[in-house]
C-alpha cells in the first residue's frame, strides 16, 4: 500500500489525526516504553491521565500496581515510578497495571478517539511501521513530548519509522516531516543519550532506565495497539503472521 504520513508531537496535536489518520503514539522515555514491556512481561496495562483517575480505575481491579510519575515524580501512593528497567525486575506479572505519566499517557488518552491508535518505541518500531503501512493509507507519527519539547529519543523513533514508511512507498505530507526522516534515519540508538530526558535520567540516578531503552531495539516483534484505555498485544494464540514474519491481527 502506498500513502502519506506526517510527523508531530505533543498530547494537543492529536486531535489534528484523529478522524483521517491511523496514529502511532511515541514516548520512548519512558511512557511508551513502559506500557509494551509491560504487557510483553504478562501485565494487562491501563492508561490514565491523573492521580484521581488512576485510584478510581485501581477500585475495579484486583490488587493493581500503580506506577508512573507527573512531572518526573512518582505520586504518593504509587507502587513505582515510569520506569521498564524496575519493572522486568518484578514478579507479579500476573497483577494489572495502571500506568500514568506526564506526556505519554496523556497522549495516548488524546488521541483515543481515533479508530486506529498504535503503541510505539524503539522496541518494536519496525514491526509496527511495517503493519501501518500495510493498512493505512494515512499515518501520523505522534512524540509526546515534555515540556513543549519535541525530545531528541522520540525525533529519533519517528525518523526511523518515517523511513521504514518510505521504504514501504509512503510520501512526507509536509518539510517538516522530511526533515526528520533525513535527520535521524541514519543515527544510532545512542543518539538517545544525549537529549534533555537522558539527562534528567543521568541527573536523578536512574541510568537503568536509559540502559534499557539502548539495549532494547527492536527485539519486539509484536504489534500494540490501544483497546480503550488499555494497551493490547498480539497474542500467539489470536495473531497471523504473513509471510514476511510480522505479527498482525485485525487491527
Amino acid at each position: 500500500m502506498s500513502g502519506t504520513f506526517v510527523i508531530d508531537y505533543l498530547p494537543e496535536s492529536a486531535q489534528k489525526y484523529v478522524s483521517d489518520y491511523a496514529i502511532a503514539v511515541v514516548d520512548v522515555i519512558r511512557a511508551t516504553t513502559m506500557a509494551i514491556t509491560a504487557v510483553a512481561v504478562g501485565h494487562r496495562c491501563y492508561t490514565v491521565t491523573s492521580v484521581d483517575e488512576a485510584f478510581a480505575l485501581a477500585r475495579s481491579l484486583d490488587n493493581p500496581l500503580l506506577a508512573g510519575e507527573l512531572k518526573g515524580v512518582m505520586p504518593a501512593g504509587f507502587h513505582m515510578n515510569n520506569s521498564p528497567a524496575e519493572l522486568t525486575l518484578r514478579s507479579e506479572f500476573d497483577r494489572p497495571l495502571i500506568l500514568l505519566s506526564s506526556s505519554g499517557t496523556q497522549l495516548l488518552q488524546a488521541a483515543s478517539s481515533c479508530a486506529y491508535v498504535y503503541v510505539a518505541c524503539l522496541r518494536n518500531c519496525y514491526t509496527v511501521s511495517r503493519h501501518m503501512a500495510s493498512r493505512h493509507p494515512r499515518i501520523a507519527l505522534i512524540g509526546a513530548g515534555s515540556r513543549g519539547e519535541f525530545r531528541e529519543e522520540d525525533q529519533l523513533c519517528c525518523g526511523w519509522m518515517g523511513k521504514y514508511l518510505m521504504d514501504a512507498g509512503f510520501t512526507p505530507e509536509n518539510k517538516t516531516t522530511a526533515d526528520i526522516v533525513e535527520r535521524w534515519f541514519e543515527e544510532p540508538v545512542a543518539a538517545c543519550a544525549i537529549g534533555h530526558s537522558a539527562m534528567y535520567l543521568q541527573r536523578t540516578g536512574q541510568l537503568d532506565d536509559l540502559d534499557f531503552v539502548l539495549e532494547h531495539v527492536n527485539d519486539l516483534p509484536e504489534v500494540y495497539f490501544m483497546d480503550g484505555r488499555e494497551v493490547v498485544g498480539a497474542s500467539r494464540e489470536t495473531a497471523n503472521t504473513s509471510e514476511s514474519g510480522l505479527v498482525t491481527t485485525g487491527y
